[in-house]
């Protein structure tokens, strides 16, 4: 690969490994129980998609150090699509969502398999759990395989610690202030754990960890991926609720239906009034939100424009990432990599 950075042959060299990699274990887990073949079934389905960012960012962690392109790092970058392939299954879980890049998500594609048995949704829901377990673990196993030297991969088996209790922390105060009065600093906190750590930050944080990258390119990675990750998130919510479900995959009720403790609600609450307030306290939360009662949410999103409020946070934290990289001292490749990523994680439709 040279130094150029093309994104669509990196996300085909990443996809190659994923689908090679999780195809081989998915045949090996069937083979214990015909009874396995739809759970093998969801692991395949867990890696079809994905714009493999957090790969890239691995990947770019690595060569900004000075390091070259090198098939055993792509293969070690590869295994963060498969932390957030678990990450995806178990968050779809405990939100309920429905759908996922346009399809069924796990703990509902997995009904069929348990439909005749007594308590299928718990059961489907069980398997779905250990899909995304399984995927965590074969991410390990992805890393510590991809042929890197051993020197290397010690470097950084430490940061996996810190990814997943993060990850997992971000996780459980979603869930503890789900439901709680919206507050925009808790709904950047819950943001920058349960998502934006482990999209930039800590995948730039390995790759760097790979490569030997010294300290101060290490808190350069910290101050460029933080506010980058949390960007990434932020745009996700307004896609969640604003975006085309033709271009997202998702169903935007969830984050409505959810009353999940997101900014783009906690901006709409701080903005609101007394009657604005007392309507959401009517929507937010409830079972089967009709499209009426949705519209009713934009609305008064809109006419307060906590959108733009979003939008406003959204070009801050990508500025402040901007200039971060400015400060460091990476080549010149890698600068142009990292600017162009940066764009395309705040920047998308999807």
């Amino acid at each position: 690969m040279s130094d150029r950075w093309e994104p669509a042959a990196f996300k085909t060299r990443i996809d190659e490994v994923l689908h090679r990699f999780v195809a081989q274990e998915a045949d090996q887990f069937a083979a214990i129980d015909p009874l396995l073949g739809p759970v093998a079934d969801q692991l395949e389905a867990a890696v079809a998609d994905g714009k493999r960012l957090r790969a890239a960012f691995c990947y770019w962690g690595w060569r900004a150090v000075g390091q070259p392109d090198s098939d055993s790092l792509v293969r070690a970058a590869a295994s963060m699509e498969l932390v957030h392939a678990a990450a995806v299954v178990h968050d779809d879980l405990i939100d309920d969502s429905p759908l996922r890049h346009g399809r069924p998500t796990a703990h509902v594609a997995l009904r069929g398999a348990v439909r005749r048995r007594p308590r299928a949704d718990a059961a489907a829901r069980s398997l779905a759990m250990l899909v995304g377990d399984l995927l965590m673990a074969l991410a390990g196993q992805l890393f510590a395989t991809s042929g890197l030297p051993a020197a290397y991969l010690a470097r950084a088996r430490p940061l996996w610690a810190v990814m997943a209790r993060e990850l997992i922390a971000g996780e459980c105060l979603e869930i503890l202030r789900t439901g709680v009065g919206p507050d925009t600093e808790a709904s950047l906190k819950v943001i920058r754990y349960k998502t934006a750590k482990y999209t930039v930050e800590q995948p730039l944080l390995i790759g760097g960890a790979l490569a030997g990258a010294g300290e101060r390119l290490r808190e350069g990675y910290s101050a460029y991926g933080l506010p980058l990750g949390e960007a990434f998130q932020l745009r996700d919510d307004l896609l969640g609720l604003f975006g085309d479900p033709e271009r997202t995959g998702k169903a935007s009720a969830d984050d409505v239906r959810g009353h999940r403790p997101t900014a783009l609600l906690a901006e709409t609450w701080r903005l609101a009034g007394g009657n604005d307030r007392q309507r959401l306290r009517t929507l937010l939360g409830r079972r089967g939100q009709e499209t009426d009662a949705l519209d009713t949410v934009r609305e008064v999103m809109r006419r307060l424009k906590a959108p733009d409020r979003i939008e406003e946070l959204i070009s801050a934290r990508v500025e402040e990432a901007l200039l971060a990289l400015h400060e460091l001292d990476v080549p010149a490749h890698a600068a142009v990599a990292l600017t162009s990523l940066a764009q395309t994680a705040a920047n998308r439709l999807s």
